[in-house]
């Protein structure tokens, strides 16, 4: 993929870990990626452990981690420490089962007021607008 001697640049780092320049610096001004050296007269180089840990990022954003729960999980990273990382997703879990009842809730809702409008063709006062205020 790449010649990890001589690493890659933050453009083809960008692609090659599937964000862009912008998502790199960010990561590196929020302390989850570090910024490499930069040799006298050169330019900044990057390598498969960059492109592993911004990997590592994106798939924890995927599954709901805030950035701040990533950097907590970025110092488990090692795998060694299981229970730890098992704390953080069961609060992730615990996160999500309660958005998922709002959002059930919403839906119920909702379709209820849905209904409701439909049901009252022509009727002056929208259900949908009148449960609004």
């Amino acid at each position: 993929m790449m010649n990890s001697q001589k690493g890659l640049t933050i453009g083809a780092f960008a692609k090659a870990s599937g964000v862009n320049v912008e998502t790199v610096r960010f990561y590196q001004r929020r302390g989850l990626l570090s910024e490499p050296d930069k040799p006298y007269g050169g330019i900044r180089r990057y390598d498969e452990v960059d492109v592993a840990r911004v990997r590592f990022v994106k798939s924890a954003q995927r599954l709901g981690f805030s950035l701040d729960e990533i950097a907590e999980l970025l110092q488990l990273e090692d795998g060694t420490h299981c229970s730890e990382a098992s704390v953080l997703a069961e609060h992730k879990l615990k996160d999500v089962r309660e958005k998922l009842a709002d959002l059930k809730r919403m839906e119920r809702t909702l379709s209820q007021l849905v209904h409701a409008c439909h049901s009252k063709p022509g009727h002056v006062s929208c259900p949908l607008i009148a449960a609004l205020r």
